[in-house]
């Protein structure tokens, strides 16, 4: 995992969330966040960065909660979160690499590289919201980092006991980046899933498209650009994937 690389796709999807809330102002609605406006999205981004940021800073190797926004609004917001995020990115750019601190998702080669990937997509997912709260066209993902996206949410979010993406009976999920060679075949049961790298086995239904529409699809923030089979494991994917 590049963490050099994650660092700067962190860098530039913070600056672009920042640029975006404050085209659109705080009092605009979110539209894929429904019921937030674009100051509860700043809020609650930044109180991620500084959470995350004080981890790899303190060398915290418990968990913690997260810390209260402040009473800012307005352009005093916008600064405060660029502020968090200018925090982050400094404290993860200063950080030793084998810094060792508190971690929830399996699979990164470090404590480092976890908080940078893991705050690279809550960036990028983030400053989508806030780009949909502003109009216009989206700023692109590239397909490298959209697939790395798809593979922390199927094989790190949803192996957790937390995921409610559920079947009574044993189910078979397919999902297929069309311009990436990436597949993932996710095997549903009354567990937590299990999800694989490549085609094994028959799939019930399938969800299929270019890497960067599935990424923000499976984040619920577009409509899923094509499904094949049974179209009730699609929508148990809408209803049940959000990560809580």
């Amino acid at each position: 995992m590049d963490t050099t690389w994650l660092l700067d796709i962190l860098e530039k999807e913070g600056r672009l969330l920042a640029d975006a809330a404050e085209e659109a102002g705080v009092d605009a609605a979110v539209p894929t966040c429904p019921g937030w406006l674009v100051r509860d999205l700043l809020r609650h981004t930044g109180v991620v960065h500084r959470w995350a940021a004080g981890f790899v800073a303190d060398r915290r190797t418990a968990p913690g909660p997260m810390g209260d926004p402040p009473g800012l609004d307005g352009p005093e917001l916008v600064a405060w979160y660029r502020d968090s995020h200018r925090r982050l990115v400094d404290t993860l750019t200063g950080a030793a690499p084998d810094v060792e601190c508190f971690t929830f998702l399996p699979g990164s080669p470090s404590a480092l590289a976890f908080w940078t990937r893991r705050q690279a997509h809550e960036t990028a997912v983030h400053r989508f919201d806030a780009e949909s709260a502003r109009g216009g066209v989206p700023s692109p993902v590239a397909v490298d980092f959209a697939v790395d996206g798809i593979d922390e949410l199927l094989r790190g979010f949803h192996t957790r006991p937390k995921s409610r993406l559920r079947t009574d009976t044993p189910r078979v999920l397919r999902v297929r980046a069309i311009d990436a060679e990436a597949v993932w075949t996710v095997r549903l049961s009354p567990e937590p899933p299990v999800t694989t790298r490549g085609a094994s086995g028959d799939a019930e239904c399938e969800l299929t498209g270019p890497a960067q529409e599935l990424y923000f699809a499976l984040w619920n923030r577009l409509p899923m650009p094509a499904v094949s089979g049974d179209p009730a494991l699609a929508a148990l994917w809408r209803e049940a994937s959000a990560v809580i």
